[in-house]
């Protein structure tokens, strides 16, 4: 059973539940202990590479001394710049908020027909790369180009964000809370909005902050719909090679933002703590009738997935269709595939590793610190791949010269960019494990290492393996990063892809696109069933 230790879901759960909540209250106890060096030492190396991009921010917006650092933060264009960045993030974060949530709530308590498929379908945008549905969509209707375009591509690619975190809480929660309220004759409305809703709440804010700041970092949508976002002209100022201090500049004025919306999503998500309490596991709950609503939720789900995948898969079909006639490199395909897939691993595995320790730390402690080294990696992620590639460039050139331009400086840019998505999967799956079991471990004779290695990453096995399935499927798509930092001679299907569509080759660009799909649907749908198996859980079934 999972239950919010705060008063307002409290008031609707039964006598048994409320006489174990005390549970959470030593959960917190046991959060104020010291933290081992095991896990410490090895979090602070992986925050300290989180933050590697704002060094080279520092140094570069300080190059040409404070006044010019004042000049063009004064300046009217940064102002407008921080405005539209901030309305995209806004509005794109809300609309995901309100479809993501939505569809999970109909998939996991509603009666919906063909459930189990709806719950994989509308998971499968995170596999169209949000510059190929722009691209898709600009070259059909022209017109899009601007901030309603880039608000609709946005949209279909990072609602699944909000959806699939949201989908595994409903998927734990015990229906006995939600019984009990509409025994006590609140209505359906009011259980959900004032009592499912709020148990769920930490997954919505988590979700909507990944969101919000995939929006601030997005490079390929903003340019191709030719929206002016930070990312759009950060690039273009660096691109342009003029004045790169100025570019640092804007890129410093991004980290503070997104510092700001970080900051504003602990204070939104708050001090309760959720928790797995008691032996066995929740009830499956039974499915709400939707009734003359269900034609309505339908044709709602049907409308976002024709939108975010049937007509960009229809598209690059048609662009295939076109250059059928011309033919296309398939040994060049399958270098790109080749590539792209080992580079994925190789980050999937390497940001894994850096999360586990972060991850259990801000999951299981309660010191400041901890939660400093763990909001640390969610900063870069809101700077574009660009900005986080040039300064891999410049720590490269002076610390890390053996492997500049080679695979490993490559793979840590990837760990920079997507460690956010492993963290907060590894830290919301620890959280949902009895504490017990590792206290129990610790009283014969454990040390943190082997209670870690040998009790905690095997009950958190399915929610780990999310969030390394979660980054293998962001790096196939990462664009910046990898134009800047591949080796000479690598080519992914991302590149191959932007080649072509630079030029407005679509016909070329076809099977790039369309492979990128194919491919990134398979971790995809792994990824939506990581979470439902993390959410009937591991560890429902334990004592």
């Amino acid at each position: 059973m999972s239950i919010a230790a705060s008063p307002s879901s409290l008031e609707a759960l039964p006598a048994p539940a409320l006489r174990r909540a005390g549970a959470v209250a030593r959960r917190r106890r046991v959060g104020r202990r010291r933290p081992p060096l095991a896990l410490v030492a090895p979090a602070v190396v992986g925050a300290a590479a989180a933050v590697v991009p704002l060094w080279y921010l520092a140094d570069r917006a300080t190059s040409q001394g404070w006044s010019e650092v004042a000049d063009e933060l004064w300046q009217r264009r940064t102002l407008d710049l921080v405005v539209r960045s901030l309305a995209l993030a806004g509005v794109v974060t809300a609309l995901c908020v309100v479809i993501g949530v939505a569809a999970a709530w109909l998939v996991a308590r509603a009666d919906l027909p063909g459930r189990r498929v709806w719950q994989v379908a509308l998971a499968l945008p995170l596999a169209i790369p949000s510059y190929v549905s722009a691209f898709a969509w600009v070259s059909w209707k022209p017109w899009l180009a601007g901030f309603r375009g880039a608000v609709l591509v946005l949209v279909l690619a990072s609602y699944p964000y909000v959806y699939l975190p949201v989908l595994a809480a409903l998927r734990r929660l015990d229906p006995a809370h939600e019984e009990v309220a509409r025994s006590l004759g609140w209505t359906p409305r009011k259980v959900v909005l004032l009592l499912t809703l709020r148990q769920v709440r930490p997954a919505i804010v988590a979700g909507a902050l990944l969101v919000a700041l995939y929006v601030l970092s997005d490079f390929g949508a903003v340019a191709t719909m030719r929206f002016e976002a930070f990312t759009w002209v950060i690039y273009g100022a660096y691109r342009a090679g003029f004045n790169p201090a100025q570019a640092a500049i804007l890129g410093t004025v991004l980290v503070a933002v997104a510092v700001v919306i970080v900051a504003l999503e602990a204070h939104v998500r708050g001090s309760a703590s959720f928790t797995r309490l008691g032996a066995g596991a929740p009830r499956p709950s039974r499915p709400l009738p939707l009734g003359r609503w269900r034609v309505a939720a339908v044709a709602f789900l049907v409308v976002v997935l024709a939108a975010a995948i049937a007509f960009p898969v229809a598209q690059v079909v048609h662009w295939m269709r076109r250059g059928a006639d011309t033919g296309f490199d398939v040994a060049r395909v399958a270098s790109a595939v080749g590539a792209t897939l080992r580079l994925s691993a190789l980050a999937a595995l390497a940001a894994l590793a850096v999360a586990v320790p972060i991850g259990v730390l801000a999951a299981r402690f309660r010191q400041r610190y901890v939660h400093v080294l763990e909001r640390s990696t969610y900063v870069a992620h809101g700077l574009p791949g660009i900005v986080i590639a040039i300064s891999l460039v410049f720590v490269g050139v002076r610390l890390l010269r053996p492997i500049y331009q080679e695979t490993p400086l490559l793979v840590l840019a990837y760990v920079v960019l997507f460690l956010p998505l492993a963290v907060g999967t590894v830290r919301s799956s620890v959280e949902q494990l009895p504490v017990g079991l590792e206290e129990v471990a610790r009283s014969l004779g454990h040390s943190p290492a082997r209670v870690l290695a040998r009790v905690t990453v095997p009950l958190a096995a399915p929610g780990l393996a999310a969030g390394a399935a979660l980054v293998f499927l962001a790096t196939m798509k990462e664009l910046p990063a990898t134009l800047l930092l591949r080796p000479t001679g690598t080519e992914t299907l991302a590149t191959e892809l932007w080649k072509a569509t630079s030029i407005s080759d679509y016909a070329a660009a076809g099977p790039y696109a369309l492979a990128i799909i194919l491919l990134a649907a398979v971790p995809t749908a792994l990824l939506s069933g990581l979470l439902t198996a993390r959410a009937d859980g591991p560890g429902d079934a334990l004592p």
